[in-house]
């Protein structure tokens, strides 16, 4: 089939380059002369060391007998079948010139299967062992006679199936007693029903066989191989191109896991990989069949490139909704895979009507067009949202459409193969490599921004737990009377939870406060640093708890967007407490949750009364005050650690590690805060001390 058809080789340097090879003045390509022989036409040649293309006429008949191998058989009802290139002719695929169309076009539309050459030679002047040389491209699998002779084929034929693999140089020694004289050449062919709506010219051979000295014929043989490398040869460049694109995308993806563009250029990478390395073993070995090749490349592996490389620029352009574009991308793809699965073997022609491609395949050409310009449409959203960073991204972005629909711009007469070098360059393979290698730049280039970034984040993230250290004391301070115990386990590096004990030395009082800000990291961080420094400074001059809480509030509702829930108790030196709430967990006293009205958090409404309770607690009493990470643990399985949980354990009087344990335990969601306060005897008031503000 097309899809991996080699170039032929240029006529005249094939021609200079066989005189050099054979070291003799005398060679050179012999023209042969057509004759008559009763009713069949001789074609008469004249070798001595040299070799001759067979243009024919050949004679030519559809189906199959392989009694028309035999070199008795009148031929003389069958039509002809000339394999000379008429002038101006070239490939529609690959755009070569040189070629010779099919027998599709030559008078047999749509016709798939079986099909004969024959031709009758007569040899003279020959000095060796003579050899046939196949064309460079057929369609699809052949076997070769001589004079009813089997010597040699491309394919597997057998009594039910034929494997064919893609054309590659192949030349067969003739029998050693068939040297000279008439040589009846009869070359059976098969062609698949798929390869007609794979080249629009198909059928037969699309080059002269050249029969010549078995020397010479060697070399030609080896002429067609280096063609074949010249012709694929940038598909090693394009290899190591996808390889380095694939090795970056995978290590930036190993550092960085949370851009996706790196994971999506991988698998771009490696999809391209599969196709070309699938390329690269039917232009050279017979690993693979051509039916299970075209199946992979045209069915699987071309409709996966494109959905890769939308998805790809979906992510490279960070846009929303990218689920949905999932679903759009890999439906497209889902019908154009199926499509192009009813077009090629073994579906079509034995499921599928012959006839049904006339209608499938311009619906094939509106999905795979649908799917270039859903990819125009993120690239319009990408160039919108990203602005100098999308407008960066543009040419890479139609290099790689282009790579992806050659056979589209073949058919409004864009040129996409080309010579450079005496290699034959597709602009698929250009294409291609310039895409990779600007998005592998791009990607870099965007990796060590993110990376800087990160750097600056950390530093933030250090400062900021640097002013979390002295917001939550690793100390605690020594009050007479009272023992105190703190368990403090943050979620993030930096939490939102915070707690004070800050001792009052003139009255031998207490105050403390806890509390849980909304919002995690260093905003948080930065919150809690303002409402300790607001409450440190009230405290210091006696303000009751309850004023304390009304002038950070109001601080806070300036700020907007800015809330917290505390708690903020006074403790005298004979056990009096004054509890102030806004909108925190009601504190626990001996075990036992005490009582508390309700109230909105600190920030919600501006200049809001803050309930008050006054308590007393006796020697041996213990306060517990806690945060909502205890409650809001959760499990794997969703379920809350909850308040019942809390009631049971608080019930049982545990110390504030353990109860911080338990939940942590449970399944921590959120910052955990608890601190206890145990009132072991009656404090001793200090009247005449200077008033001093103990900081930690």
């Amino acid at each position: 089939m097309k899809s991996f058809r080699i170039s032929p080789i240029h006529r005249l340097r094939l021609v200079l380059l066989l005189m050099a090879l054979v070291g003799s003045v005398t060679a050179q390509t012999t023209v042969p002369t057509a004759i008559r022989d009763g009713a069949n036409a001789v074609e008469q040649v004249t070798l001595g060391d040299s070799a001759a293309e067979l243009f024919g006429p050949w004679k030519f008949h559809t189906g199959d007998d392989l009694r028309w191998a035999q070199p008795t058989f009148d031929d003389s009802s069958w039509g002809s079948m000339s394999l000379t290139p008429p002038n101006g002719s070239a490939d529609a695929t690959l755009g070569t010139s040189g070629f010779i169309p099919g027998w599709t076009t030559q008078g047999y539309p749509g016709y798939s299967g079986y099909a004969w050459y024959r031709l009758r030679v007569e040899v003279k002047g020959s000095g060796g062992r003579l050899a046939l040389k196949m064309p460079d491209s057929v369609d699809d699998a052949y076997q070769v006679y001589v004079n009813g002779e089997l010597i040699g084929e491309l394919g597997d034929f057998t009594d039910h199936k034929v494997t064919a693999y893609s054309t590659l140089p192949r030349g067969f020694r003739l029998p050693s007693k068939v040297r000279s004289g008439v040589i009846t050449v009869a070359i059976r062919l098969w062609m698949d029903s798929a390869t007609i709506f794979n080249s629009p010219d198909a059928g037969g051979m699309h080059g002269p066989p050249v029969l010549g000295n078995a020397s010479v014929i060697a070399s030609q043989v080896q002429l067609d191989w280096d063609d074949t490398a010249h012709g694929v040869g940038s598909g090693f460049l394009e290899m190591l191109i996808l390889l380095l694109a694939l090795a970056v995308a995978t290590s930036l993806f190993w550092l960085d896991s949370t851009e996706d563009s790196y994971r999506w250029l991988g698998f771009v990478s490696l999809a391209t990989l599969l196709g070309n390395t699938l390329v690269l073993l039917v232009n050279f070995t017979t690993s693979i069949g051509q039916t299970s090749a075209v199946i992979l490349q045209d069915v699987i592996l071309t409709p996966m490139r494109i959905g890769l490389w939308v998805i790809f620029w979906g992510y490279w352009f960070r846009l929303d909704r990218m689920s949905r574009l999932h679903r759009l991308v890999w439906g497209m793809v889902l019908l154009l895979s199926a499509g192009t699965a009813m077009l090629r073997p073994p579906l079509h022609g034995q499921v599928v009507p012959l006839e049904a491609g006339a209608f499938i395949e311009p619906l094939l050409l509106a999905v795979k067009l649908g799917l270039a310009g859903l990819l125009l449409v993120v690239t319009y959203r990408g160039i919108r949202k990203e602005k100098a960073e999308g407008w960066m991204a543009l040419p890479a972005v139609l290099l790689a459409a282009i790579a992806n629909y050659q056979r589209e711009l073949r058919l409004i007469h864009v040129p996409t193969m080309y010579t450079v070098w005496d290699f034959s360059i597709q602009l698929g393979t250009v294409s291609t490599i310039l895409s990779l290698l600007l998005v592998t730049l791009m990607l870099s280039r965007r990796f060590l921004h993110s990376q800087r970034k990160k750097e600056q984040w950390k530093l933030e993230i250090e400062q900021a737990r640097n002013v979390q250290q002295v917001l939550i004391p690793d100390t605690l301070p020594e009050v007479a009377g009272l023992q105190i115990q703190s368990e403090y386990r943050p979620a993030r590096e930096v939490g939102g939870d915070f707690f004070q004990i800050i001792p009052c030395a003139p009255d031998g009082s207490v105050s403390i406060v806890v509390g849980d800000v909304t919002g995690k990291g260093v905003q948080a961080g930065m919150l809690v640093a303002l409402i300790v420094g607001a409450i440190r400074t009230e405290v210091q001059h006696g303000v009751p708890p309850e004023l304390i809480l009304q002038g950070v509030n109001d601080q806070l509702c300036e700020r907007k967007h800015a809330s917290a829930t505390g708690v903020m108790l006074r403790i005298d030196p004979d056990g009096t407490v004054t509890l102030a709430n806004a909108g925190h967990i009601a504190p626990y006293l001996n075990g036992k949750e005490m009582e508390m009205e309700g109230a909105l958090p600190l920030g919600v409404i501006e200049g809001m009364d803050f309930p008050v309770l006054t308590f007393r607690m006796e020697e041996g009493d213990t306060l517990t005050l806690m945060t909502d990470g205890i409650a809001e643990a959760q499990n794997a399985n969703g379920a809350l650690f909850g308040f019942q949980r809390v009631h049971e354990l608080m019930s049982r009087q545990i110390s504030a590690g353990e109860l911080a344990t338990e939940a942590q335990n449970f399944g921590q969601e959120d910052d955990i805060l608890v601190l206890s306060i145990h009132r072991t005897a009656a404090a001793a008031r200090t009247i005449d001390a200077e008033p001093e503000l103990i900081s930690t």
